[in-house]
């Protein structure tokens, strides 16, 4: 039987990282990120930059999302 200290508790667990806290967050945007992002630059009538890097991109995300009222991850 799983012990109750095995469950995580979203609410009092770090589950997301600060994208500045990231090990990897100097390396170049994901695929993933450069195209959803792009996608978000069209609908806010943004420019794209393909030069961001992980977390500059995770973060420029959050601000796209919130400027095109689209949820938030956390939402």
């Amino acid at each position: 039987m799983a012990d109750e200290r095995d469950a995580i508790d979203p609410n009092t667990t770090n589950l997301e990282k600060d994208p500045d806290e990231w090990v990897s967050g100097d390396d170049p945007m994901t695929g993933a990120q450069a195209s959803y992002l792009k996608t978000l630059c069209e609908e806010a009538k943004e420019d794209f930059d393909p030069s961001l890097k992980k977390a500059e991109a995770s973060k420029r995300i959050d601000e796209l999302r919130a400027a095109t009222g689209k949820p938030s991850r956390a939402d």
